[in-house]
């Protein structure tokens, strides 16, 4: 069963002993932590956060990109080809909603057609699987929703969306059941290099986190996305800075008819891909995002401006966008860095491997950081023999969204639970939240990643109550202990009636 609850400690017993640790657990940690659970090593997560996905990944846009956007001169560029082409397996062994919609670049004007050709030309010689170049009756054929002014464009058939949250949870999930030990509320504050010797055996880091819990790795791996230059300092590795780069979206209702089937890029500028409009997998609609530097990586506030911004330039590409369907704003951070990704061993902490700076299409190619990554290792010295009873798959579990009737009625009459819709707006049961609070997402927003419930219409206005009591019944937490997202971020000031 997974276990994301914190694990006791006793800080007068030996630190535990790993071969292999990653710091970090968003979608590249979590995809390299899998990755290595397949082989006979001891594997260790070790996050900062209450829940794994809590950092950049659970504000992503959630697109497979298509390959065409970047010069296979990059890594980034190679990874992302690579990654994209491993997620329908992925999919086949993992519970994750993912969907093959495509992607389409649209030009509003004839001038713009010239980058678009030249997107083309580079997905062409990235090897992009039936990309087209696209007339503006073409471009309309395939998203109606189009506005008139559009001249032509690009459609990429391979692109797509998937819930990058569950995503992670489902990797996650995976790995611990191949044997690999998740440690949450663990952050890293200092780390020391012990060199091989008779008494201390093979040289190895001792890692210690802020509140006294310790642990022993041959290697590690910082895969700490926004706070990755800091873990770098605490190794003694290489001296670079990560920038938050925020990126404003508006959510809208799953009701729009604005939404269009495909997902929607503009012309992309020097600075970004330009701002989205992107049907979800679970069916809303997300517009964005911005990208804007900020100072500080923990400014997830939303401004006024610009999101007139993110409406006026959605709306030039899908005129049917309305205010009235817009149910929430949200802020991200990517951790901005170079032009390219940073993967590769550290030049000055030994036995210490760098994957910074993995900001869009980081998702996308995090499937593929995985493998890279297990093969930097295996170049360092790291012995991966596989595992013989490795087990890829998580199977899929009920929702009760996705039921028929008589599916329902039969898990009703097993456990009454299931009849209890706590979620109204997203159709989320009770037992589907019991259900995610005893995998240790006990958290209000690890409960709403997990089910979408508090996702719909009213934003959790009418079921949050409902899953805070859920939360203390099935945990035994006190009113007061019940955080948003762990930490400080509690939500009462009195206790529920």
């Amino acid at each position: 069963m997974l276990t994301l609850q914190i694990p006791n400690y006793n800080p007068s017993s030996p630190a535990e002993e790993y071969d292999a640790a990653v710091i970090g657990c968003g979608v590249s940690g979590a995809n390299i932590a899998r990755r290595l659970s397949a082989y006979n090593i001891k594997v260790a997560i070790l996050e900062k956060s209450a829940d794994v996905s809590f950092g950049t990944s659970k504000a992503n846009s959630g697109i497979v990109h298509g390959g065409f956007h970047h010069n296979k001169k990059y890594l980034k560029a190679r990874l992302e080809i690579q990654g994209n082409l491993m997620f329908d397996q992925l999919r086949r062994e993992l519970d994750f909603p993912f969907k093959r919609c495509g992607i389409i670049v649209a030009a509003l004007h004839e001038d713009e057609m010239k980058s678009v050709e030249h997107l083309y030309r580079q997905g062409v010689e990235n090897g992009v699987i039936g990309i087209e170049l696209c007339s503006r009756e073409r471009i309309l054929e395939l998203e109606p929703r189009l506005s008139s002014d559009v001249a032509g464009g690009l459609y990429a058939p391979g692109g797509g969306m998937i819930e990058p949250y569950r995503f992670v949870f489902a990797l996650v999930e995976s790995a611990i059941k191949n044997g690999v030990h998740l440690f949450t509320v663990f952050k890293v504050n200092s780390a020391e290099f012990k060199k091989e010797d008779a008494a201390r055996g093979a040289s190895h880091w001792i890692i210690h986190a802020e509140d006294g819990r310790t642990i022993r790795a041959r290697y590690a791996v910082n895969a700490a996305g926004l706070f990755a230059d800091e873990v770098s300092r605490i190794f003694g590795g290489e001296e670079f800075s990560i920038k938050g780069r925020k990126g404003e979206y508006f959510l809208m209702d799953k009701l729009s008819k604005a939404r269009p089937d495909r997902v929607v890029f503009p012309v992309p500028t020097s600075v970004s891909k330009g701002m989205l409009v992107i049907p979800t997998v679970e069916g809303t609609v997300l517009v964005g995002p911005t990208a804007d530097a900020v100072d500080s990586k923990t400014d997830f506030s939303t401004t006024t401006g610009r999101l007139e911004e993110i409406l006026e330039s959605g709306k030039a590409m899908i005129p049917s966008l309305s205010r009235n369907d817009v149910i929430t704003s949200f802020a991200g951070l990517r951790p901005a860095l170079e032009e390219d990704f940073y993967i590769e061993p550290s030049k000055k902490a030994p036995n210490f491997v760098q994957v910074a700076g993995i900001q869009s299409p980081g998702l996308t190619a995090s499937p593929a950081i995985g493998e890279y990554v297990k093969d930097l290792l295996k170049g360092m010295g790291l012995s991966l023999t596989e595992k013989s009873g490795w087990d890829p798959f998580v199977s899929d579990r009920a929702r009760a969204r996705e039921l028929s009737p008589f599916e329902l009625d039969e898990l009703i009459a097993r456990d009454p639970a299931w009849g209890n819709i706590v979620c109204r707006c997203e159709q989320v049961s009770e037992a589907e939240i019991v259900q995610a609070i005893r995998l240790g997402h006990y958290t209000l927003d690890g409960v709403k990643y997990f089910t979408r419930a508090q996702m719909g219409r009213c934003q959790g206005g009418f079921c949050t109550y409902k899953i805070i009591k859920i939360i203390m019944r099935e945990t035994g937490l006190s009113w007061n202990e019940v955080t948003k997202h762990g930490g400080t971020s509690r939500l009462l000031e009195a206790e529920l009636s």
